[in-house]
């Protein structure tokens, strides 16, 4: 039996990518209110300025590449059980090739209508204002947004509740719920924390901080898990 690898992943991960992350002095959320642009207040404020947001982002998603951390990830499907739980929106870790990812905060590759979040939808190109579902709601991004529950969070708990080993990369872990996921890792499980700016994780037992960008973190990662073949 393979030993079960899960992977908790933020925006660092997809940063090396060429994507943006929100937090950085030049990111995401740089010249935009967050209240205004991802709350679902917002979307019915100014649906335009919603989704020419969003639209941005899609754009920007597809052209952007996955990087070698994406990859190595998918590469450790030969020796390991590898799960992932990521709070990008982006498709990168599928394009990297894995093949097990729950996207906790939507996807930016899909849509649903407004009247029931069931009703989702792939899109590739632009989400237009008027552009509405069988149902006669307007088409939204299938993003989740702030003030807005997190469908996938009981299923990402459960899941990471299984790990033998877990890793998280690339996130601040200030962004609740997904942050609070930590606490669902077993106490004596191996814990690995992959960052450029390494979060608060004193509290956090077993664990070994890799202060690198993700590319490089990884390919240490790699070497430690060696000795759980």
């Amino acid at each position: 039996m393979k030993k079960h690898l899960v992977f908790l992943t933020g925006a660092g991960i997809s940063a090396e990518s060429g994507l943006k992350t929100f937090r950085d002095a030049d990111g995401l959320w740089n010249g935009y209110d967050i209240h205004e642009v991802a709350t679902p207040r917002a979307f019915q404020k100014n649906p335009q300025l919603v989704l020419d947001f969003y639209n941005m982002r899609r754009r920007d998603v597809a052209h952007a590449m996955p990087n070698e951390a994406h990859q190595t990830i998918a590469a450790l499907e030969n020796d390991f059980k590898v799960s992932i739980v990521t709070q990008n929106i982006d498709d990168l870790h599928e394009r990297g090739g894995s093949s097990f990812v729950l996207h906790l905060h939507g996807e930016i590759f899909k849509m649903r209508s407004v009247k029931d979040e069931n009703k989702i939808f792939d899109i590739k190109d632009d989400i237009q204002v008027g552009q509405l579902a069988e149902d006669g709601g307007q088409l939204r991004p299938h993003i989740v947004w702030f003030e807005e529950p997190v469908p996938m969070i009981e299923l990402a708990a459960a899941l990471i509740s299984t790990a033998d080993i877990f890793v998280v990369i690339g996130t601040s872990l200030q962004v609740y719920p997904a942050a609070g996921l930590l606490d669902y890792v077993k106490d004596n499980v191996p814990k690995f924390v992959i960052d450029k700016n390494i979060p608060e994780i004193r509290t956090v037992r077993n664990c070994v901080a890799i202060e690198k960008p993700a590319t490089h973190g990884m390919k240490e990662l790699v070497k430690h898990l060696q000795s759980y073949l």
